[in-house]
């Protein structure tokens, strides 16, 4: 397996982000990242003006974020060239031609992309010029995935008056872990079909006076140290190389789509190295897939996880903890069905949430 850091979900001045492409990538080169996904709000501009390439070691990826005429239902459109989202336009200014979640998710399906439900159960108490975006439509059941870790929504939904000037100074401090209404329904949707996660920091580099002073929320390359998204590959790609840039784009693409990724906040270590998989009849099973267990055949599951640093490591089945442990290894046997993905958690702080290994019985 070949393990690749990356950062989704990202804003330019092509929609309502402050910085270029050019400034957005550099800041992903110093940071180390293999990958950065770029969707802007309803657009592919950058992809149609060619910035989808490598740079120096990092690729860029150009999707798009799409949502319906309330500016509800945000969705991270990826793996498609067009653009989604709306019916033929009737006349200028009209915004009565908005297709709805579903339609939309279904036409990127159509188009042969996948997609991300954005911020989910996004909440502001605070920032009324920044109101939440939660996803509302969820008779929608053909969605690839969910994105169970926003940086900006968990940093701003915590935001209040007397802590307004720390989260400012030091947002990568107020980041606990995924909401857990978030990491349940996600769980639940995981009882009946896969559903992917990933997360995202939702980087537009906004710009805010507090107390007299301009901060920038938050700068691309502080958020690029927050939440990664890693995902495994079969082969290694050949970074650099611009004759192989679709090549190397697809395999990333087809890894979030399948799940073989995990989520880390990075900020409180690497996650490089972690893996987690199932041994089962000779077979070897990784984040994504999907194992049908044979009861007659009485052999057991295992599941292994190992850590690149010591954390409290927590094995989650179908929504539930079913053991937890200081360590950076463990081994499990399991002779039952359901949904199973870890958790890693420091000081009481959320940092890796690995994708699901579904089991599903034969009987």
């Amino acid at each position: 397996m070949f393990e690749y850091s990356g950062s989704l979900h990202m804003h330019s001045v092509f929609s309502d982000g402050s910085g270029s492409v050019e400034d957005i990538v550099s800041a992903a080169v110093e940071s180390g990242l293999d990958f950065i996904i770029l969707t802007d709000h309803n657009t592919l501009k950058a992809k149609d003006k060619g910035y989808e390439k490598w740079y120096k070691n990092t690729l860029l990826i150009v999707g798009y974020e799409v949502n319906d005429r309330k500016n509800k239902n945000h969705y991270l459109a990826l793996g498609t060239d067009k653009i989604t989202g709306t019916y033929e336009k009737l006349s200028d200014g009209d915004t009565g031609n908005r297709m709805s979640a579903k339609e939309y998710v279904r036409e990127i399906n159509r188009e042969g992309g996948f997609g991300f439900i954005a911020h989910p159960h996004e909440q502001r108490k605070n920032l009324p010029e920044h109101p939440p975006y939660p996803w509302t439509d969820w008779d929608c059941d053909e969605f690839t995935g969910i994105e169970i870790w926003n940086h900006m929504s968990e940093w701003a939904e915590g935001l209040n008056e007397s802590n307004k000037f720390q989260r400012f100074l030091h947002p990568l401090k107020s980041i606990i872990a995924p909401p857990e209404k978030t990491l349940k329904l996600w769980d639940d949707l995981n009882k009946k079909r896969k559903v992917v996660a990933i997360g995202g920091v939702d980087a537009h580099a906004h710009k805010h006076n507090v107390m007299g002073m301009e901060f920038e929320i938050f700068p691309y390359k502080v958020l690029f140290k927050s939440i990664r998204t890693h995902v495994f590959l079969t082969e290694e790609i050949k970074k650099g190389n611009n004759k192989t840039y679709i090549e190397s784009r697809d395999k990333i693409l087809d890894a979030l789509a399948r799940g073989r990724s995990f989520i880390v906040n990075n900020y409180y270590g690497s996650g490089k190295g972690f893996r987690f998989f199932a041994e089962y009849d000779a077979a070897i099973y990784n984040t994504g897939d999907e194992i049908i267990f044979k009861k007659k055949k009485n052999k057991k599951i295992i599941f292994r996880v190992m850590l690149p640093s010591k954390a409290r490591i927590r094995l989650i089945q179908s929504g539930k903890c079913i053991d937890e442990l200081e360590g950076m290894d463990c081994i499990w046997d399991c002779d039952e069905s359901g949904a199973f993905r870890i958790e890693a958690w420091k000081e009481n702080r959320g940092w890796i949430f690995s994708n699901h290994i579904r089991v599903i019985s034969d009987e």
